[in-house]
């Protein structure tokens, strides 16, 4: 695996939806950095890709109540363990679970092994609200997917906040998530 600044010279044999990820981000002048690599399926070799990245890439949960009637993309880090009960109750929402793949491709354009902040460009309804734990605004900069689990970007936190976010119209809630047994 490399680090790359930006975008790949040629984007042939690359989903629209990560090519449509890299327009975005370029057309706002978001700096960016990327590498390519096998879905990561395993914590090795996530901790791989975090080592290249040089920042934890986030833990991306694609969430809903019971009813399907509200969407949440939880961002949180990734060694942080997630209790359900812990974040339903921040939110007002009983019985959180996770929503199903074809939910996934619906709002985000986005598949399992592949959710990100980066999806909401996608959700043109702001169906799916953002919910990001306090820890991930901590960090100057962040990890995350193009849409696809075959990349993977580093970019400055206050880029996704200040810019990314706005120009999809999406806010977010900030969330306490401790992650202990």
């Amino acid at each position: 695996m490399i680090l790359h600044d930006g975008r790949p010279a040629s984007t042939e044999g690359r989903l629209p939806r990560e090519v449509r990820t890299y327009d975005y981000l370029d057309n706002l002048g978001i700096v960016y950095k990327r590498t390519d690599h096998e879905p990561a399926n395993t914590m090795e070799a996530c901790n791989e890709i975090d080592a290249i990245l040089g920042v934890i890439i986030c833990k991306n949960l694609f969430l809903c109540n019971r009813q399907k009637t509200n969407f949440y993309l939880l961002m949180m880090p990734g060694d942080k363990k997630f209790k359900t009960k812990e974040l339903s109750a921040q939110i007002n929402s009983a019985r959180l679970s996770f929503a199903e793949p074809e939910d996934m491709l619906r709002y985000l354009d986005i598949e399992p092994g592949a959710v990100s902040i980066m999806g909401l460009m996608n959700d043109k309804d702001h169906a799916v609200q953002l919910l990001i734990d306090e820890d991930v605004l901590k960090d100057e900069e962040l990890g995350c997917h193009p849409c696809v689990c075959t990349s993977s970007l580093r970019m400055k936190t206050k880029d996704v906040i200040e810019k990314f976010l706005p120009s999809t119209g999406h806010t977010y809630k900030t969330v306490h998530l401790v992650g202990e047994d």
